[in-house]
């Protein structure tokens, strides 16, 4: 563009240049055309005027001298000569000769200087008025300093007038071309306006032609529909972009947004979280620089995997990976992101929690393992110890019987339980639906504390048993409340210290009834208690080392929360006992017990 503007400039200039030069030629040749016409037509009337004054000359000396003789002719044309000359300056010497040629009178002017030479001689007969004769011949030198002086001056003005007239056309041509020059170049700064995007600019400038305020008004016009443009294209580019960020706000995953040079665009607050960054201090920076509290990179590998593969294949098979924070475990997918033209801008990096599916698939190995190990145990024993009363069951007596077939019991007893926890985790954590009643709660807990005496004096525990009067009944499935508070009362036993006493409580809270049963052992600390209701999960240490499938307060607080519209709750400190306890609302008599 810059080019071709130059090489119109110079094409303008070049016109300019030459229309100067042209017409210089012009008036030049015409001024001296003019000049020289003026010149010969001077001289030529001059030479009109000399014979005028010649003939003149004749006629008079002629009708002087008609009746004079010889000397005194002399005499006369001397008198006659003297007086023309002093009366005309232009005259330089005045000659009178006869027929013959012969010299009568000759003169020089005087006041003519001598080196000064007749430039026109005219020569005329001077001939008798009556006679018409012949009598001799006047010629008369002139000078033709008139005839130079006023071509001189003639010359002079007529050269002066066409070199006015010339300036005059080269000033006009000039201001001319400044004044379009002055157009253009507004023209060009408005047009440069308008490519750097500065719409909405206006030329006005009222003292131009009609054709370039024409010009000008089509500037404007198309200035302001490309303002109007631009407002309106903004406005909805804007109101696109505000979308697309309040549905990626929205989006309940983290999303990380990056462009093909790795820097982070944009991100979510939900990314934020994730990975725990404060504000947009990712936004500019580049994503394979992030690091955990470790000091490892997170995204710097597989960010380099997924740029090796092809545009094809990082379209048809994301890139998914697991990307572990401190305590939390996420779930990364790199997809390609392009334009509406397809054109490739960079990816975007999906971020899902699954640090609970983690667990939960920890917590369900252990659990298959733990109900594999607890399984095994029973089933051996019962299995060595039928084979051995099979075998040699003569050979025992009958108290030796009694121990074999009591241990047989409590095999199965201890299998029959493991195996209602997986039946019940089955059914209540499914769609099924619980038969509910009007029950007697105090009823409830006395049945449930006589069916662990067994367990109480194995351990050599005991059990205080507090209750309030005028419990109202409660709405509820009485055998699965049953389960719940004897799944308490076991685990109580399991962890109390022997010789210690568990004390079991129901009163009333607001609408609430509420059951706890509290311990004397050893507790559980504040960053288990937040789990300790969680599927499949076990507090496993020194002291919490007795065996089970990690379902029981799981079921305990499905049963309560999910089936019966209730809460539970555990309050411990370590070393100091736990108090695990269960509400249910008092006045619940809807039976919609779907899950």
């Amino acid at each position: 563009m810059n080019e071709i503007r130059k090489r119109k400039i110079t094409v303008q200039n070049r016109l300019i240049i030459f229309g100067l030069i042209f017409s210089t030629i012009l008036v030049s040749v015409i001024a001296v055309f003019t000049v020289v016409n003026i010149g010969h037509n001077l001289k030529s009337s001059y030479q009109n005027f000399g014979q005028i004054i010649s003939k003149t000359m004749a006629v008079e000396s002629s009708d002087l001298i008609k009746s004079a003789s010889n000397a005194q002719k002399e005499s006369i044309l001397k008198t006659y000569s003297n007086l023309i000359l002093k009366n005309n300056n232009d005259i330089t010497n005045i000659k009178f000769t006869d027929t013959n040629g012969n010299i009568i009178y000759t003169v020089d002017n005087k006041n003519v200087p001598k080196s000064k030479k007749a430039n026109i001689s005219v020569t005329s007969p001077m001939k008798n008025i009556q006679t018409g004769d012949n009598t001799g011949f006047v010629t008369v030198g002139l000078s033709g300093d008139i005839v130079e002086n006023l071509f001189s001056t003639t010359k002079g003005s007529i050269l002066f007038v066409f070199l006015v007239v010339w300036l005059i056309f080269a000033f006009v041509v000039l201001i001319n071309t400044y004044l379009v020059t002055r157009e253009l170049k507004i023209l060009r700064n408005g047009v440069k306006k308008i490519s750097s995007k500065e719409f909405g600019v206006n030329i006005d400038i009222p003292d131009v032609s009609d054709e370039v305020k024409e010009l000008f008004n089509s500037f404007n016009e198309m200035s302001n529909k490309l303002h109007h443009y631009e407002e309106s294209n903004i406005e909805q580019l804007t109101l696109e972009r505000n979308k697309f960020r309040a549905v990626l706000m929205s989006i309940a995953n983290g999303v990380v947004v990056c462009d093909n040079n790795d820097v982070v665009t944009l991100l979510n607050d939900h990314a934020k979280q994730l990975l725990e960054l404060q504000d947009d201090e990712l936004i500019g920076t580049n994503i394979k620089t992030y690091v955990d509290s470790d000091g490892n990179f997170c995204f710097s590998d597989k960010i380099d995997e997924y740029k090796k593969l092809s545009l094809e294949e990082r379209t048809e098979k994301p890139v998914v990976f697991s990307v572990k924070l401190d305590d939390k475990t996420l779930k990364a997918i790199i997809s390609p992101m392009f334009n509406q033209n397809h054109d490739y801008q960079g990816y975007i990096i999906v971020l899902i929690d699954i640090t609970k599916e983690a667990e939960a698939d920890i917590m369900k190995t252990h659990f298959i393992s733990n109900v594999s190990h607890e399984l095994r145990t029973p089933v051996t024993v019962l299995r060595s110890y039928i084979d051995t009363l099979y075998e040699m069951g003569d050979e025992f007596n009958y108290d030796e019987q009694k121990e074999f077939i009591g241990t047989l019991h409590t095999e199965v007893v201890r299998l029959q339980n493991m195996v209602n926890d997986i039946l019940d985790f089955s059914r209540l954590d499914s769609n099924a639906k619980i038969e509910k009643s009007d029950n007697d709660l105090s009823q409830l807990v006395d049945y449930c504390v006589s069916s662990v005496q067994s367990l109480l004096k194995e351990h050599n525990l005991k059990i205080d048993v507090e209750k309030e009067d005028n419990i109202p009944l409660v709405y509820c499935n009485y055998d699965a409340i049953a389960r719940a508070l004897t799944n308490y009362l076991s685990n109580a036993i399991k962890y109390a210290p022997e010789n210690s006493t568990i004390t079991v409580r129901l009163y009333k809270e607001n609408d609430d009834a509420v059951v706890t049963v509290k311990d004397e052992g050893i507790g559980i600390a504040p960053e288990y208690q937040k789990k300790i209701f969680e599927r499949f999960y076990r507090v496993e240490n020194k002291t919490h080392s007795v065996k089970g499938t990690g379902l029981g307060l799981y079921l305990v607080k499905t049963t309560i929360e999910k089936h019966h519209r209730g809460h539970v709750f555990v309050k411990s400190v370590p070393n100091h006992g736990s108090t695990f306890g269960f509400t249910l609302p008092l006045h619940d008599t809807e039976d919609d017990d779907l899950v």
